[in-house]
């Protein structure tokens, strides 16, 4: 009897042990993704992240200042959730039913897009400019990483309808997360309205990206990161509404068949080059790539300012008369 209570009680110890072992772990990692959720979605100021605009020394400075400088409109779009949105928007110097709506990054306003708001300008097309949710002048806690923002996008689009006609020709346009936006949007059905997207720099799924800098910001090996996905996903689902599963570029292009422009630098270490790939095979409508030689992440209209017009104008020149 002795030997056996002995017996039981190793057992009961290993037991405790293992026990105690799981819950400090299941802790840990609970800890660290609700840690990595506040750092990817939460509304803040990222220490990893400038205000995206340009210096002076920057050839995109002028267009900057220029757009800057504009009378534009303030336009107010209240989203399904009832999330209050904030746009800028400029009608063309000619009356014209071609318009753009142009989507910014992660971290930033519609302020860092407004090199792109001037270009489009000064092709003739109304430009309107939003600020994300959680961004700029717009309410909301919580990022969208494109998931939740494609969605308020559909509600700009609708705006743009009912504010400038039935005949608009719309065009959407989206740099690194306004890229992925734009992705995501042209798999949501859009309106009939929009004729045609051009994405810069965008990720394949949110899930990727996060992957991707866990080990290029924070050092994280593969395993790990496989751990901590799927949790601050987890986080993501019960507090933003969305999984990290369904804010997939990838999938969502492939209900696309409307004409998409990919874009990116051959140099892109945020959101790296190997990820034009499969969304440009993925995108099921007619579609062109313009691959810029050693351009940084969004830098592939800075590096080549007169052919970057010249290949989105041709483009665009297609399906807008």
């Amino acid at each position: 009897m002795v030997k056996q209570h002995k017996k039981w009680s190793r057992k009961r110890k290993i037991w405790t042990v293992a026990t105690t072992l799981v819950v400090v772990v299941g802790a840990a990692v609970l800890g660290a993704g609700g840690y990595f959720f506040h750092v990817a979605e939460v509304r803040a100021e990222k220490d990893f992240v400038g205000s995206g605009l340009v210096s002076k020394k920057n050839p995109l400075y002028p267009q900057q200042q220029k757009w800057l400088a504009a009378d534009t409109e303030t336009w107010h779009l209240k989203a399904k959730d009832d999330t209050k949105l904030v746009g800028s928007y400029l009608p063309a110097t000619q009356a014209t039913n071609k318009t753009v709506i142009v989507i910014h990054g992660f971290g930033v306003d519609h302020k860092a897009m407004a090199p792109y708001g001037e270009m489009f300008h000064r092709m003739g097309y109304n430009v309107l400019m939003p600020d994300n949710r959680s961004a700029g002048k717009s309410e909301g806690k919580y990022i969208g990483y494109g998931y939740l923002d494609a969605k308020d996008y559909k509600g700009w689009i609708d705006e743009v309808i009912a504010k400038n006609g039935k005949q608009s020709q719309i065009t959407v346009m989206g740099a690194s997360m306004g890229g992925a936006t734009t992705m995501m949007l042209s798999g949501m059905n859009p309106p009939k309205q929009v004729q045609a997207y051009v994405e810069d720099s965008g990720y394949t799924s949110v899930a990727d990206e996060l992957h991707y800098e866990a080990g290029n910001m924070y050092g994280l090996p593969d395993w790990l990161a496989n751990i901590l996905i799927p949790v601050v996903s987890g986080y993501s689902k019960v507090l933003a509404g969305y999984s990290y599963g369904e804010a997939d570029a990838e999938k969502l292009l492939a209900q696309n068949k409307r004409p998409m422009l990919f874009i990116h630098g051959d140099n892109d270490k945020f959101v790296p080059t190997k990820f034009m790939k499969p969304v440009y095979e993925a995108s099921n409508g007619p579609k062109e790539k313009y691959l810029v030689p050693g351009a940084a992440h969004v830098e592939s209209y800075r590096t080549d300012p007169a052919k970057y017009e010249a290949t989105v104008q041709k483009f665009l020149n297609k399906y807008f008369k």
